[in-house]
């Protein structure tokens, strides 16, 4: 499981990583809302830690700019230490998930953590749908207007990310870090597989789907005079 924390003090920031990094996460940090918010929408994560207090764009605005302009619905665990029921409510109406008020046990967040993925699961999506592509998560079964489509475990991982973030662009680097992390191919494998998926999903078709936006990454959509 993959989390961003999102903290501008930078001992809470060192201690929550190195804590949840014990427990067997995978930590990415920012230390400010605008590099956060580019975090988020950049690269893909299973949760955020957002602290609400942060210089240049506040936890409430970079959950606002998640849902309502990304349109990313990955779950939010709001840090402040305003505990108010106002301040509460505006959190949730931001976006977020949950809510804990400093300071807290460092156990207490895990659990957080762990009720909030519970619940993002049971409710995620299991079939993805772009236009007339299918991909069932359960049964790796991908279709096209009804058509059957064979595609090897990257080139299945690969769509199912360019899915779930559909219509928006996704970074190269997002790509590459979810095929595979640290372990990146000294050569261009992510052009290679790109270019397997499109002959697979476009190629038979009237209508390409993936589009590539040159220098930046690629989308799924069904209109390419949208990009």
């Amino acid at each position: 499981m993959r989390i961003l924390l999102v903290e501008d003090n930078r001992d809470i920031l060192a201690n929550l990583a190195d804590y949840l990094q014990l427990k067997g996460y995978s930590v990415d940090c920012a230390q400010d809302g605008l590099s956060g918010l580019h975090l988020a929408v950049s690269q893909p994560f299973d949760l955020i830690v957002l602290d609400v207090m942060l210089p240049g764009l506040d936890g409430y605005g970079v959950c606002r700019r998640l849902r309502d302009e990304a349109r990313i619905a990955t779950p939010v665990i709001m840090l402040t230490a305003r505990d108010t029921l106002d301040d509460r409510l505006l959190g949730f109406q931001s976006g977020a998930d949950d809510y804990l008020v400093k300071p807290f046990a460092l156990s207490e967040l895990v659990a957080r953590i762990e009720a909030v993925l519970r619940r993002s699961q049971g409710n995620s999506q299991r079939r993805l749908e772009v236009a007339d592509l299918s991909y069932d998560l359960d049964t790796l079964e991908v279709r096209r207007a009804g058509q059957p489509i064979k595609l090897n475990p990257i080139g299945l991982k690969l769509l199912a990310v360019l899915m779930q973030r559909s219509p928006q662009l996704v970074r190269r680097e997002a790509l590459e870090d979810a095929l595979w992390g640290d372990n990146l191919p000294d050569s261009d494998s992510l052009r290679s597989h790109i270019h397997q998926l499109r002959q697979a999903i476009d190629k038979p078709f009237a209508r390409p789907l993936l589009h590539t936006q040159h220098g930046l990454g690629y989308r799924l959509l069904e209109q390419p005079d949208e990009i």
